[in-house]
């Protein structure tokens, strides 16, 4: 008995220190100008496909893990559905993960601690946590939350708090700045460790951001942003794709499908660039 319990305890004591090298590496990944770029993911195909595009570390989507499960993007996504995705995806992949948890897949500070806790045992590095434009001193409770659940463990997770002023707001001019400043400085002090501001933002309104905070920045890359050249040349410690990519591959679905019935004369153009045989190699492994 003794025996079975120090080899546990062995066991426990790799995994963590396994788990404490891939978060310390995934802080040092964010570096203004140098920014780390995440196409996300939402399966481990996906997940698969990013990694052999060059990707350091993955990032999932919410939208398209809710997607791919039979949900509807906007915190309908179940938790234990959203953990299980999660926990495929770690187990397709060997380097840092970082999980979009929308609100955290509760309604109170408590609630978000435990889902901290649960992607904590699944391997993750960092996560998304989103403030809707709730309000301020409600959201720093829920960061503070899911910084005490990891400190809890030993384990510093990279906490990418997404401030939402920029997308959904209704502020009006450039005084949607002032408010995400606001914000991202209330998250820091709770422990937030990097800004997700969420929309296309210019290269000069990054470099505003930027010059306004201390948090690494974390900008949206997709249709009708700057390109990803001028986003680190604007400060961007990182920089993601959301939830475009799959939306592409679903729109891919869609038009192969639509043109099956509407155009039974139209040959295939093209060969799909990724087919059956290199799909089945990523997703094996």
């Amino acid at each position: 008995m003794a025996r079975g319990r120090r080899m546990a305890q062995m066991c426990w004591n790799g995994m963590m220190a396994h788990h404490l090298e891939r978060a310390l590496a995934f802080h040092s990944m964010h570096v203004p100008g140098a920014p780390l770029i995440l196409p996300n993911a939402w399966d481990p195909a996906s997940a698969r496909i990013v990694l052999e595009s060059g990707a350091r570390a993955v990032a999932t989507t919410s939208a398209g893990v809710a997607w791919s499960r039979g949900y509807g993007d906007g915190n309908q996504l179940p938790r234990d559905a959203a953990l299980d995705a999660l926990r495929k995806i770690a187990s397709a992949v060997a380097v840092p993960l970082t999980a979009d948890i929308e609100r955290g897949y509760g309604e109170t500070p408590r609630d978000v601690a435990s889902t901290i806790a649960e992607c904590l045992e699944i391997g993750v590095s960092g996560v998304n946590i989103e403030d809707s434009l709730r309000p301020i001193e409600e959201q720093e409770h829920r960061i503070a939350a899911a910084r005490d659940a990891a400190e809890s463990v030993g384990v510093p997770l990279f906490i990418n708090a997404r401030v939402d002023t920029h997308l959904l707001g209704d502020i009006g001019g450039d005084d949607w700045l002032d408010e995400t400043v606001a914000r991202a400085s209330s998250y820091a002090r709770a422990g937030a460790s990097g800004i997700f501001v969420l929309g296309a933002l210019r290269g000069d309104a990054l470099q505003a951001l930027v010059n306004a905070t201390t948090l690494p920045i974390n900008v949206a890359f997709g249709p009708g942003t700057a390109s990803i050249g001028e986003l680190a040349r604007a400060g961007a410690s990182r920089v993601s794709a959301g939830s475009s990519i799959a939306e592409a591959a679903y729109s891919v679905a869609q038009h192969w499908a639509a043109a099956m019935f509407n155009a039974p004369d139209a040959a295939v153009s093209s060969p799909p660039t990724l087919g059956w045989a290199a799909l089945n190699r990523l997703v094996r492994g």
